[in-house]
């Protein structure tokens, strides 16, 4: 009884970033930028960083918007690299903004009283701690996100599954790839604070990679996304109770795990569905 009034409100958040993380995941994956997560995730933590730097609780709201500010600079830069240069793949340019925002989360947070404290809380976050009201805040957040998804979803789809048919039907790729970016900035953002910088990739990128290896169409590799990340979450929830491990990085090791179990399964049963 003591063990599921004190997961309660982390299981229901696990729940909440599984729904809008997956989702989004699938579009990462369909655009090859796989790391995008990672770098305006940690370009959010550069931010919060900074904020601690200058005196504000991490957790705080000035901290929460000196993050946001930071992955909307992130996100702007990321949507211009898409086709900026034909000689230069994208995911180069995402790879230099995480690494760059990683050496100046690290120098930023060194100057703080507890650095080390502050970059460990960015990495894997505090996810046990969560409460009701993170719960509510996520998930009325996530759920505008998604309402806004939903309404422009065949242009968003389309620029993700099918940029040629975009362009040629004149839609503007790069005014959609910041508000694409954009509304990502918001969830990585308000993930970060919570879950931590890994957390956040792993809901982002594992279950939609399980539903690629296994399914054909979108609805399809969305259910088992779904599905996927609400297993490993309880799993991993799980694990760290009993064994009185990092909550955060129970969830990562499960998530890592999964995927293992899934690609050794993909390579008895033969090719995925079409």
């Amino acid at each position: 009884m003591q063990a599921i009034t004190i997961l309660a409100a982390p299981a229901a958040l696990c729940v909440v970033l599984a729904g809008i993380h997956v989702y989004l995941g699938i579009h990462v994956l369909a655009r090859g930028v796989i790391f995008v997560d990672l770098a305006l995730a940690q370009v959010a933590a550069l931010g919060a960083g900074v904020a601690v730097v200058l005196g504000y609780d991490l957790h705080g709201p000035t901290a929460y918007f000196f993050a946001l500010g930071a992955t909307f600079i992130g996100a702007g830069l990321i949507a211009l690299s898409r086709g900026a240069s034909s000689r230069v793949p994208q995911e180069a340019i995402i790879g230099v903004v995480y690494a760059g925002a990683s050496a100046m989360t690290i120098l930023a947070v060194d100057r703080a009283a507890h650095g080390a404290e502050e970059i460990k809380a960015l990495l894997v976050g505090s996810i046990l701690f969560a409460d009701w009201t993170d719960v509510c805040v996520a998930a009325s957040l996530y759920s505008a996100i998604g309402l806004f998804h939903w309404i422009a979803r065949d242009r968003f789809l389309g620029i993700s599954m099918r940029p040629e048919e975009a362009k040629q039907k004149g839609w503007s790729i790069k005014l959609w790839d910041f508000l694409f970016y954009m509304s990502f900035g918001f969830v990585v953002t308000s993930s970060v604070r919570i879950a931590g910088v890994l957390l956040v990739f792993s809901y982002l990128v594992v279950p939609s990679i399980i539903g690629l290896l296994f399914l054909g169409t979108v609805r399809a590799r969305l259910l088992l996304g779904w599905a996927v990340a609400l297993v490993v979450s309880a799993l991993g929830l799980w694990a760290s109770w009993s064994l009185d491990l990092p909550t955060g990085a129970a969830i990562v090791a499960a998530f890592a795990l999964t995927l293992g179990c899934a690609l050794a399964v993909r390579g008895l049963v033969g090719s995925p569905a079409g």
